[in-house]
């Protein structure tokens, strides 16, 4: 009897959609290409929705694999999540209300995750650093590094707390020196080579590895691929 592969879930908001990578569709999209090259390797199931924050994705990621074929029957064998930058948005003007509060963000998620953990093994990527000189993004958000970082450093704890593996962006990405032109016109969504780099991030993130029961001299791909 032929075993059917693991599956992972993959949740977030317009950066799971891949939203702004005309060239291969986003990290995600990257990923599952990848992966179906090789022939143990899991299968990928990208559902992420543009302008989700932590609350769209709390009401919905429950719902979300109970309608498809294959998982109609269990539980999806592990879940990726990457939410929390359309939450630090500051509504207005830059010293508005944001969308969800820091503290609000850190209680919801901490809730999230712990239900998570009951039903599957969960992953969590962290936040990415935002080009602050062409705010207000739709003329009425306001992202700042200084929010981002803060709410990053908030979802790291909490995922501390609840023992579920947390992948760093910010300033890994800040680190590179050519990261601003990673960056779509509107100072926010990664452009191609933006999702290439959270792909290459991706395949070589030990607790993804670990979990997808592969080696990283397996997903070695060429720059700019």
């Amino acid at each position: 009897m032929v075993q059917a592969p693991r599956q992972l879930i993959v949740l977030g908001d317009s950066g799971v959609f891949g939203w702004g990578d005309r060239i291969a569709g986003g990290w995600c999209t990257r990923l599952k290409l990848h992966w179906m090259a090789l022939p143990e390797a899991p299968v990928v199931y990208s559902l992420g929705v543009r302008g989700d924050g932590l609350e769209r994705v709390a009401a919905r990621w429950n719902k979300e694999w109970s309608c498809r074929g294959e998982m109609r029957r269990h539980q999806p064998d592990g879940l990726l999540l990457s939410v929390g930058l359309n939450d630090t948005a500051r509504v207005g003007r830059p010293d508005g209300r944001p969308q969800l509060s820091l503290d609000g963000y850190a209680f919801g998620m901490r809730q999230l995750l712990s239900e998570m953990r009951q039903r599957t093994p969960v992953m969590v990527m962290g936040l990415t650093p935002i080009d602050a000189h062409v705010m207000p993004f739709a003329d009425c958000l306001w992202y700042s590094n200084a929010d981002i970082k803060a709410y990053e450093a908030a979802l790291a704890e909490v995922c501390q707390e609840v023992d579920v593996p947390f992948l760093p962006m910010m300033e890994a990405m800040k680190h590179e020196p050519t990261w601003l032109s990673w960056l779509e016109p509107d100072g926010i969504h990664l452009n191609a080579e933006g999702h290439h780099w959270i792909n290459q991030r991706l395949q070589s993130w030990s607790a993804l590895l670990e979990w997808a029961k592969l080696r990283p001299e397996s997903l070695r791909t060429p720059i700019g691929a």
